[in-house]
């Protein structure tokens, strides 16, 4: 009679960030997250890295690398290999955001992925030039829904979306996405509803916008949806959500459009198409900057294709489960070489 085998104890992981809905989306309920959900992460300070080595089973990196300096990400490495941590590393921005160096942002990625055991990515795009660029074969997992629709809440037929959030610097040229969705909205026979921070002072920042809003051309909303829930519940209201981000890789908005049966109109140049078959792409790229017309173009195009349904939950759900099974199985291996080395 054969003996069992004995079961594995709960992981340990160290996630970079600690926590969030993604990370609620992908970790299984038993996994045991290690570190405080601090920011900066401790766990870039390499001192703190191999102090607390032993306390963790796998590190793993998604975000936060971009702020470090070569020198500091070179000395976090080498800690990485010293302590034998087994480093995951998932890729989800190929490019820098808006105004920061893609020569730095690839050296990152670089070092990072030169060090990693298993690298994961959400696309078979971004895995392809994955391999191109830095030779490392990675691993496609979906990004994973991070909420459901509420029931109840209707569409309104040819509504579009603009979210401008805080302005921050990855929305370049607002004044401009303003015109683009305004002037498309109107030529598909729809309207445009823009929502900016409560913070943001218009007066200041946008006045053009301000404008618009006094005269009636388009309604004003000044929120703050505070988890995917409450965006998924903005988002059923509307026929199209335009996605202002330049240099976006993946994006987490698109699965909530997905969600919620919302079309997306989002700038080409990343695997935003990969992820839901129902992107309608736009120009505005770092290098030729926002093309106004294009944007106008393809939110007309978005509004008069049929209304897309809402994604089978039942599906998703297998989905999700399918996420954490290769995130579990991947620590699971990452894991059992560190105790066999």
């Amino acid at each position: 009679m054969t003996a069992a085998l004995p079961a594995w104890p709960p992981l340990r992981v160290a996630s970079v960030p600690p926590g969030g809905a993604y990370l609620d989306a992908i970790l299984a309920p038993d996994t045991v997250r290690v570190g405080p959900a601090t920011s900066p992460s401790p766990w870039w300070d390499p001192d703190h890295l191999v102090a607390s080595a032993a306390d963790v089973d796998v590190l793993h990196v998604h975000s936060g690398y971009e702020s470090l300096s070569r020198a500091q990400l070179e000395a976090w490495t080498a800690a990485v290999r010293r302590t034998g941590l087994p480093l995951v590393v998932t890729v989800h921005q190929l490019r820098p955001v808006e105004g920061a160096s893609l020569a730095r942002h690839r050296a990152q990625l670089a070092a990072l992925l030169a060090t990693a055991e298993v690298v994961l990515t959400l696309t078979r795009g971004a895995a392809d030039e994955i391999a191109d660029r830095y030779g490392r074969t990675a691993i496609v997992v979906a990004h994973p829904s991070l909420a459901a629709p509420t029931p109840g809440i209707g569409r309104e037929t040819r509504l579009v979306g603009l979210y401008l959030g805080r302005l921050g610097p990855g929305i370049a040229e607002p004044a401009g996405l303003v015109r683009g969705a305004l002037s498309g909205a109107v030529s598909g026979g729809g309207r445009l509803r823009v929502d900016v921070h409560p913070d943001v002072d218009l007066a200041v920042d946008l006045p053009e916008l301000a404008g618009y809003a006094e005269d009636q051309q388009l309604e004003l909303r000044r929120s703050h949806p505070r988890d995917p829930a409450a965006c998924v519940r903005n988002l059923q209201e509307l026929h199209v959500s335009v996605l202002p981000h330049r240099a976006c890789t993946h994006s987490s908005w698109v699965e909530m459009c997905r969600d919620a049966g919302t079309r997306v109109v989002a700038p080409r140049g990343g695997y935003l198409a990969q992820q839901w078959s129902d992107v309608v792409a736009y120009d505005n790229d770092t290098r030729t900057g926002l093309d106004a017309t294009s944007l106008s173009s393809a939110v007309v195009a978005a509004l008069t294709r049929p209304v897309p349904g809402r994604v089978d939950q039942d599906w998703r759900a297998e989905q999700r489960a399918a996420v954490r099974r290769v995130h579990a199985e991947v620590y699971a291996q990452v894991a059992g070489d560190r105790l066999s080395a």
